[in-house]
């Protein structure tokens, strides 16, 4: 096991043990691990996702598909494992709109009466 996998286990079980011992820590309702693919390559990236749909027994989820992610994901309850290729498309839209970053300032001078 490498190391980068064995520190996430043992720190999974970690925060497991550290909520059962504390109840009084408010906690979410869910929680998702993310696995991306580490390649530029739209091709190679889905064929991983393929290969890890295929080892954990579902499917790709073509939900995300609009948006340029390729993915698929398994449930334990409210703990999602998700590995997801966000394909270059994707990553082009969002360049093109980080490139704006800062060029927009709102006026946050704005006169809200919240009573």
């Amino acid at each position: 096991m490498n190391d980068r996998r064995a520190a996430l286990i043992n720190g999974l079980l970690d925060l497991a043990a550290f909520l059962e011992a504390h109840p009084d820590v408010p906690v979410s309702s869910s929680v998702t691990i993310h696995h991306f693919p580490d390649s530029d390559s739209d091709a190679e990236m889905c064929e991983e996702i393929d290969k890890i749909a295929a080892r954990v027994g579902s499917e790709i989820d073509y939900e995300d598909s609009p948006y340029g992610h390729y993915a698929t994901s398994v449930l334990f309850g409210p703990v999602e494992y998700r590995a997801v290729a966000v394909l270059a498309a994707a990553r082009a839209r969002h360049d093109a709109e980080r490139s704006y970053l800062g060029c927009v300032k709102p006026d946050l001078n704005l006169d809200l009466d919240l009573d």
